[in-house]
């Protein structure tokens, strides 16, 4: 069975790609706060900020998604969402 459209539509739902255009966000945080010298870079903390991002904000949009699911049906202009 091919996962791709399972996939893509799951993508779609939480909205992947505004995850990606608001990556660069948390990388400039997270880097405006390792420049004093009592924070020190550190890639197991980078790629931790990173995952966090990714699913604190998946996860949001998707709870998102499951609660307005019946005000966006109503809604002409959301009425077309999965």
């Amino acid at each position: 069975m091919n996962q791709r459209p399972r996939l893509l539509n799951y993508l779609s739902l939480v909205k992947f790609s505004h995850t990606v255009f608001a990556m660069p966000f948390a990388i400039i945080g997270f880097f405006l706060a390792v420049r004093h010298d009592q924070y020190p870079f550190s890639w197991s903390i980078f790629i931790a900020v990173i995952l966090c991002m990714v699913f604190a904000r998946t996860a949001a949009m998707a709870f998102n998604r499951y609660v307005d699911r019946e005000i966006d049906g109503k809604n002409p202009r959301t009425a077309l969402r999965e």
